[in-house]
């Protein structure tokens, strides 16, 4: 990456609201429905506070998305790279950092996510 990164965007591959994390959830039992991201960022019930601290320890803003709640910058990219995907905001718009393999290879584990993004977001400026 060429440009400063200015924040971060995570891209769930679920719906959000009631009934698009309910359906998440279902199919998640059901064994139909899996985000890397969801199990980096979110335990059984809320968000890990683990996330909060890396977070706010990386120094770099990230928000977090839903595929219905994404601006049209956030849908392009996605609709390239696919989901789930943690995005780069730079001054030429957004560019994957963190593809769904990479996360699937994470396991879960918000220390091992926040290495990474440290390592890219230095490897970047």
């Amino acid at each position: 990456m060429s440009h400063t990164i200015t924040g971060l965007v995570g891209v769930y591959d679920a719906d959000g609201g009631l009934l698009g994390e309910a359906a998440y959830v279902w199919g998640k039992v059901r064994g139909t429905r899996h985000c890397s991201l969801c199990d980096i960022t979110h335990g059984t019930l809320r968000r890990k506070p683990e996330w909060d601290r890396m977070v706010a320890e990386l120094g770099t803003p990230v928000d977090l998305v839903h595929l219905n709640e994404m601006p049209p910058d956030v849908r392009a990219a996605v609709a390239e790279c696919g989901a789930p995907v943690v995005l780069a905001r730079t001054v030429d718009g957004v560019q994957p950092l963190v593809r769904a393999d990479e996360l699937d290879d994470l396991h879960g584990s918000v220390d091992r996510l926040g290495t990474l993004l440290r390592e890219r977001i230095e490897a970047a400026t």
